[in-house]
Parts: C-alpha cells; sequence; structure tokens
C-alpha cells in the first residue's frame, strides 16, 4: 500500500486549515473587541472542528462502504454551501454592531 497520497493529502489539508485560522482570526477579531480570548475562542474552535474531522473520518470509514462515503461526502460538500459567507473579505464590514445577518452567520 503506498502511503504517500495519504500523507500529502494530511499535510495539504493541514497546511490549509492553519492557514485559514489565524486570517479568519484576524479579521473577526476587531469585531468582537481584539482581546486575547477572542483570539483563543478562535484556535480553541478551530482545534475543536479538526478534532471532530478526524473523528468523522475514523467513523465513516469504519462504518461506511466507499460508495456510501463518496455519496455521503458529496451531499455534505452541498449542503455545506449556504454556510460560506460571501461577505468575509478584509474590510468588509468594520463593526458587528446592527448587523443581525452577520451576527448570526457568525
Amino acid at each position: 500500500m503506498n502511503v504517500l497520497p495519504y500523507a500529502v493529502a494530511i499535510f495539504v489539508s493541514a497546511f490549509l486549515l492553519f492557514q485559514i485560522q489565524p486570517i479568519i482570526a484576524k479579521i473577526i477579531l476587531p469585531w468582537f473587541g481584539g482581546s486575547a480570548a477572542v483570539w483563543t475562542t478562535c484556535l480553541l474552535f478551530f482545534q475543536i472542528v479538526l478534532l471532530m474531522g478526524y473523528c468523522y473520518a475514523h467513523l465513516s470509514v469504519r462504518y461506511f462502504s466507499n460508495q456510501a462515503r463518496i455519496a455521503e461526502a458529496l451531499a455534505a460538500a452541498w449542503l455545506g454551501r449556504p454556510a460560506i459567507p460571501p461577505w468575509l473579505a478584509p474590510g468588509t464590514f468594520t463593526s458587528i454592531v446592527g448587523m443581525p445577518r452577520v451576527w448570526s452567520a457568525v
């Protein structure tokens, strides 16, 4: 069994996660006051999501067939599309006050 594709996939996913984490934290930090607690909460959130992803991958490999995993992954990606905020760009918003849509999306 060739483990190189798996190693590359794990490395790329971890690299992307740890590149996105500081970018998102930098964007939302001013919205919530810029304190160390906001940064810590952001780090904790990303670490918990990473752990949940590892648990999901483990359980999916253990209990589902290949076809079921492919169908489930495609369905999850399709259903998760509305959760990606198109407005999440630096400089888009300066304050979260008075923006209930932004607050509910965060």
